[in-house]
């Protein structure tokens, strides 16, 4: 017999529960950059002094230095003040996208569900024809509709990211939408909102928030995109996927100016997916 199933089972380390070192690590330091990333967007002048838009053409391309951490760009300004000044842009686009998604999706999948065969088959059509069209494409012809600038860019994102999220909810709206639960809430008398409110909505919260959380990332990742094809919010605005366009012609000399704010983009994509995961594997313990 061995040592572990020696003990009893109040001792028995929990598989579920049990996460390796480098797991733990991985989300402490996930916890910690978003935490300064939440900083950097309610009070950036906590972590910089700078103006993000103070130029000073004396001091353009100066490589990481002491003064500079992060160098500065073609016109002198601090990119570590930019960086910093640019992570309210890239989370208000971020989460203004997913809520916008989400509220799409929740709009589709529950007339969908819950109103009758005719509802469900055309929900069914949209889903795809809206799927029909790869996320960035769509949110790449939405913008072309719109000028540009960051609310067009969270409109575009948040629309092209909808069907995903709407396909996710409608699934599991179609799976509860005959459960014991619900039928003995319609057997109690309960109207339908009362259902979609008191039993829909809170079986759909869990998923969601997972799901926002982990497309957070995904979601700056688009808008970023669609900022370095000249789309999004316009120069010499402080946002991450702008400073991406703005130093794509100078990246041979001037390397910095388009490496930091990749960096940024790419760590906010992997702390949220992080957070993601975390907040799904705790779900899933408290559930069984």
């Amino acid at each position: 017999m061995s040592a572990t199933n020696s003990l009893p089972l109040s001792l028995k380390p929990s598989p579920r529960l049990w996460l390796p070192g480098s797991q733990h690590i991985g989300l402490t330091l996930a916890f910690l950059y978003l935490t300064i990333l939440i900083l950097a967007a309610i009070a950036p002048h906590f972590l910089t002094h700078g103006n993000p838009y103070g130029i000073a053409p004396r001091e353009a391309f100066t490589a990481p230095c002491w003064q500079h951490p992060l160098g500065t760009d073609q016109s002198g300004r601090d990119m570590w003040t930019r960086l910093i000044f640019g992570a309210r842009s890239s989370l208000v686009i971020g989460i203004g996208s997913i809520l916008l998604a989400l509220c799409v999706a929740l709009s589709l999948a529950i007339p969908g569900a819950f109103g009758g065969p005719f509802a469900e088959q055309c929900v069914k059509w949209v889903f795809e024809i809206l799927f029909s069209f790869p996320t960035v494409v769509l949110a790449l012809l939405l913008t072309a509709l719109f000028s540009s600038g960051t609310f067009p860019l969270i409109v575009a994102v948040g629309i092209g990211a909808a069907p995903g999220y709407g396909r996710m909810l409608f699934g599991q709206f179609l799976t509860i939408r005959h459960a014991g639960f619900i039928e003995a809430a319609r057997s109690l008398g309960h109207s339908p909102a009362q259902i979609l409110t008191r039993h829909l909505i809170p079986n759909a919260f869990r998923p969601l928030l997972i799901a926002g959380a982990m497309g957070i990332g995904q979601t700056i990742i688009w808008a970023s995109s669609l900022s370095f094809l000249g789309l999004g919010a316009p120069p010499p605005a402080a946002e991450w996927g702008t400073m991406l366009a703005m130093g794509r012609d100078y990246i041979a000399e001037a390397w910095w100016i388009t490496f930091f704010p990749g960096v940024a983009i790419v760590l906010t994509m992997l702390a949220t997916t992080t957070l993601g995961r975390f907040l799904k594997n705790r779900f899933e313990t408290t559930t069984s």
